[in-house]
């Protein structure tokens, strides 16, 4: 076992010592703990170093006690997961299709997640907002990404408006009824609800992104956050969290059964999300959990139920991808449980194909970096990093929520399934229309925006009643451009690219990861 922790040790060599943020790790089996680690700085000015009951941000990891306080008041007849949204925010847009509250906690409702669109209406995550401001753009959206139950694209308005729904029919706020409901009689006295990065929490870790410069500095969001991604808590409460996810009380054991029920989309196929939960293999085993993503940190929460083992990370910085990790410490502690490796030279063949792809009839573009014979994922939004080996030469982002799967390259294509159903993808043949032809005004009045394309066809300015976005424009095939952050903050984030525009005979049309066929029509 010695050699076990020090070969797990050893994956946290980079994030170690007095000048760096880190994180709190721990694994689990058999319900005893067979390795815990804290690695890093929680506060960089004041010397404090990370520790087990340092309070961390969870970021979307919130999702899981949203959900079940929301099955909670359906068992009390409060609430009908299958019942419209609307029957509950009746302040919503008619929407062409009526997603219910159970596609809100699957991931399935086909609405745009709320966080994007406050940064297309100018609100970038950094800048001050409200939760008002929030409800007054999530009602303008009519528009959706697809029908409800038909895909899974990952949503935080279907959470935001969760935990409205729950505050409203409880006349309780969600921190009052996470204490009285789950946290306190489970004793996780540090785990809470932080509406805003600036409130003081106790043994609170600051949160550290890399500045311009590649210097660490202070993260924080301005937004204020709900039942879609706000709590804080420790390695110590998330680590009894996780003993009672395996051996609930019987007041939550059937709640909790129900959320761990993989989502059926309406072809069949199983998603790899739940109710609050993520549902996904890795080399032979099922593992249940939930990560998350604030400003200046990343998180992970992962069960092997099989083995009866798990995984908790939590850190205070925003470079790390905790999913992957995880998997890394299963690697080490759950070597002798599971499946061999798939042949690795299909993953080097696969680097060799490295270059953009965009679907055929659709605008969802990837790109495969080939980083030392090794392929790397990035998509529209920035999402994506390391890729897996499914089976012999099937692939997926090593993420829980990018419902993709590919093949190893033919010709110039790659066979797909999104969400369980087909696709193929093409190498994009690089090209560039005409940026005059190309400038000019644009706007989507439903939405209130309106936006202008540079003289020169290389920038591209959307403005809201909020405030406004700039982003700089390259081509990449004659009819799309790549858009990217023009500001020094954004660029920063560590995200290639924020979305894809293509060039329609009647205006712009907008995609990224979680925002389908967003159009700004010419005004002529």
């Amino acid at each position: 076992m010695a050699a076990r922790i020090a070969q797990i040790d050893r994956l946290f060599e980079g994030w170690t010592g007095p000048d760096t943020p880190g994180l709190v790790v721990a694994a689990t089996r058999g319900g005893a703990i067979v390795h815990q680690g804290a690695y890093g700085m929680a506060d960089l000015a004041q010397g404090i170093p990370l520790g087990p009951r340092s309070v961390i941000r969870i970021g979307s990891q919130t999702k899981q006690f949203t959900v079940l306080l929301a099955l909670m008041l359906e068992r009390e007849g409060r609430l009908d997961m299958n019942a419209p949204v609307r029957r509950f925010a009746p302040w919503l847009a008619e929407l062409p299709h009526a997603p219910t509250l159970r596609h809100l906690a699957s991931n399935t409702s086909g609405m745009r997640d709320f966080l994007e669109m406050l940064t297309w209406s100018g609100l970038t995550l950094p800048c001050p907002s409200t939760r008002a401001t929030a409800r007054a753009i999530i009602a303008r959206h009519a528009e959706m990404n697809y029908v409800p139950g038909e895909q899974m694209i990952y949503c935080n308005t279907g959470f935001f408006l969760l935990s409205e729904i729950i505050e409203e029919v409880t006349g309780r706020s969600f921190n009052e009824l996470l204490r009285a409901r789950i946290t306190g009689k489970l004793g996780m006295e540090d785990t809470v609800l932080q509406h805003r990065d600036s409130q003081i929490l106790p043994r609170a870790a600051m949160h550290h992104s890399k500045g311009p410069d590649g210097a660490w500095e202070r993260a924080h969001w301005g937004i204020v956050l709900g039942g879609e991604g706000g709590m804080s808590s420790t390695l110590e409460d998330m680590l009894k969290w996780q003993a009672h996810l395996a051996s609930p009380t019987p007041e939550m054991a059937d709640l909790l059964a129900r959320m761990e029920q993989p989502t059926r989309f309406e072809n069949g196929s199983l998603s790899m999300y739940s109710l609050g939960f993520t549902v996904t293999r890795y080399r032979g085993q099922a593992n249940i959990g939930h990560g998350g993503g604030v400003a200046g940190g990343r998180s992970e929460s992962v069960r092997f139920p099989s083995e009866s083992a798990g995984v908790v990370i939590l850190g205070n910085r925003d470079d790390i991808a905790p999913f992957s990790i995880a998997r890394r410490m299963a690697d080490v502690f759950l070597a002798d449980r599971l499946a061999p490796v798939p042949d690795e030279g299909n993953l080097r063949r696969l680097a060799a194909a490295a270059g953009m792809y965009r679907q055929e009839d659709g605008d969802d573009v990837f790109e495969i970096v080939d980083e030392a014979g090794r392929p790397s994922f990035t998509s529209q939004g920035g999402s994506g990093g390391t890729i897996e080996q499914l089976s012999p030469g099937e692939f997926a982002p090593e993420r829980a929520v990018v419902h993709l799967t590919f093949g190893l390259p033919q010709g110039d294509t790659i066979p797909a399934r999104w969400c369980g159903l087909p696709r193929r993808y093409r190498r994009v043949h690089p090209g560039a229309g005409s940026g005059a032809a190309l400038a000019g005004a644009y706007a989507n009045p439903v939405l209130g925006l309106d936006a202008v394309v540079s003289p020169d066809g290389g920038m591209l300015t959307v403005r809201s009643e909020y405030g406004a976005l700039r982003l700089a424009l390259t081509w990449i095939e004659p009819d799309l451009l790549m858009a990217m952050p023009a500001d020094t903050p954004l660029r920063a984030s560590g995200k290639p690219w924020s979305a894809v525009v293509r060039v329609a005979a009647d205006g712009l049309v907008v995609t990224t990861d979680r925002t389908k066929q967003l159009h700004l029509g010419r005004v002529r």
